[in-house]
């Protein structure tokens, strides 16, 4: 069974649009946790649009679970991250313009660079994740750069899913994705745009250990708070792994 780490980025946006000190992170990551997650995940942006570098300081006091830092691979976040020492750093593309994440890391750009960020990362102990496309060349090009795990954008499937598109065949992309992945010695995790409607064919993946969820989490929690919110997706792939 997929088990659920919930990005609670969207709680800083809301600060942030006020700048005000409510609402605080470190409480969501509190009630996420109190509601049964097993990981909190937070995206630092270069432009620090929302989660800030204090915020990661007291996450990574706070946290009893799991933190798993989300940040590009640039030396300026890779020396934080080696200062702050999440659990898990996960390695993601990044664009100022963009809205949200919008596909995976073109790690054959610049394979060098991830080289040297995996490299310099898990020297220190911090296992490395890359955000990729279930591409099977991408996939077998992670394995080779060393990282620990991936974690599998299911961005393509969530976007089918919601326009009424191939459903089957996205689906069917994450699941060799992830099979591939294990194959090679790769964990494996998901995440992106996954929401109540369409998570359990992505849950019921025995391959993939951990879902990253946050946008959908936090727009249920505006209308039936935080903790219940978390249960209901728990309770889901509770539900999905005994499929």
């Amino acid at each position: 069974m997929a088990t659920l780490c919930v990005n609670i980025d969207h709680i800083a946006t809301l600060r942030q649009a006020r700048r005000e000190e409510e609402p605080d992170p470190l409480e969501a990551a509190r009630l996420v946790e109190k509601a049964g997650a097993i990981g909190i995940t937070v995206h630092l942006r270069e432009d620090r649009r929302h989660i800030q570098d204090r915020d990661v300081v007291g996450l990574r006091r706070q946290v009893k679970t799991k933190l798993n830092l989300e940040m590009a691979a640039t030396d300026a976040m890779v020396k934080f991250a080696l200062r702050v020492k999440p659990d898990q750093v996960t390695l993601v593309p990044e664009k100022r313009q963009e809205l949200t994440t919008e596909g995976g890391l073109s790690l054959k750009a610049a394979p060098h660079r991830f080289q040297k960020a995996i490299d310099l990362l898990q020297s220190k102990g911090i296992p490395v994740s890359l955000f990729i496309d279930p591409s099977p060349q991408v996939i077998q090009l992670s394995a080779r750069l060393g990282a620990s795990f991936i974690e599998i954008h299911t961005g393509g499937y969530s976007r089918a899913f919601r326009l009424k598109g191939d459903v089957k065949k996205e689906l069917l992309a994450v699941a060799s994705g992830a099979r591939l992945a294990r194959s090679l010695g790769l964990r494996v995790h998901a995440g992106h745009g996954l929401t109540y409607r369409n998570v359990m064919p992505i849950g019921g993946l025995p391959e993939i250990e951990d879902l990253n969820i946050g946008h959908n989490i936090i727009a249920r929690a505006s209308m039936v708070g935080l903790e219940k919110a978390v249960r209901e997706m728990t309770a889901l792939l509770r539900k999905a792994g005994r499929k």
